[in-house]
């Protein structure tokens, strides 16, 4: 048995954590990352970096090496490498796996404004605050490169290239991150408006648990679509169990 997960995700990690674990003697179990972070914290098994060239690419390597079923565990707002995976999988003849954790869900004091795109969300954003906390990662910052006016706090894992805002101040940092540690930092850099994607789960929910408390709105990029169809499991523990399933049939 050759599992493939495209990872990157804490949910990727987890289960080829569980898989290394849990599958019968001489199985593989192959984690492949995107390679856009440069210090990843890498999964035990497998581990390959970097791109397979489109759905064709991936159809071929799954068919060279062997590959017994492929677990997309990316993260959500990747949308390109979901569509190739699901290409791939069905011209190779492989069972494919969605692994999406879910979204968040607003709750009663929220003030959410949902948007389809980081572009939608600058352009939102003017009327709404002028201190931003901008929780969408290094890629895309050109969005908002346009808005002289703001300030912006940019957190991500790496150091952002341009184009970036005129008024930026960088916090390079890695999830799980504590509710207090987020009330601090919106009181501390004076934060009145917060733009995140719905990435889901729980390492970095605590940001919109503090902005609920403060009373800061919070611009909300809704998720890209999926290819239709196929399996979906919302777990690690849910993706292994179909793992077993597969393995069974």
């Amino acid at each position: 048995m050759h599992v493939l997960i495209l990872g990157g995700t804490t949910e990727a990690r987890r289960l080829a954590e569980l898989l290394v674990a849990g599958l019968p003697a001489g199985s593989r179990v192959t984690s492949s990352l995107a390679g856009r972070v440069a210090r990843p914290k890498l999964p035990p098994g497998e581990v390959r970096v970097g791109g397979f060239g489109g759905a064709d690419g991936l159809a071929d390597w799954l068919r060279a090496h062997r590959v017994h079923a492929l677990i997309d565990a990316t993260h959500p707002f990747a949308g390109t490498i979901t569509f190739n995976a699901a290409a791939a999988a069905a011209a190779a003849h492989v069972p494919l796996l969605m692994l999406r954790r879910p979204g968040w869900v607003p709750g009663d004091g929220d003030d959410w404004h949902p948007v389809g795109s980081l572009e939608e969300a600058a352009a939102a954003l003017p009327a709404l605050g002028r201190r931003v906390f901008l929780t969408t990662g290094r890629m895309g910052l050109a969005a908002f490169a346009g808005l002289d006016d703001l300030w912006f706090l940019m957190r991500s894992v790496d150091a952002p290239e341009p184009p970036c805002p005129a008024r930026m101040e960088t916090l390079l940092d890695r999830g799980p991150f504590t509710l207090e540690g987020e009330r601090e930092l919106l009181r501390r850099h004076r934060v009145d408006v917060l733009v995140t994607k719905d990435s889901g789960g729980a390492a970095t929910a605590p940001k919109l648990t503090a902005a609920r408390e403060a009373g800061v709105p919070v611009v909300v990029v809704r998720r890209p679509p999926v290819p239709a169809g196929g399996a979906v499991a919302g777990s690690p523990e849910e993706a292994a169990a179909w793992l077993r399933d597969q393995l069974s049939g």
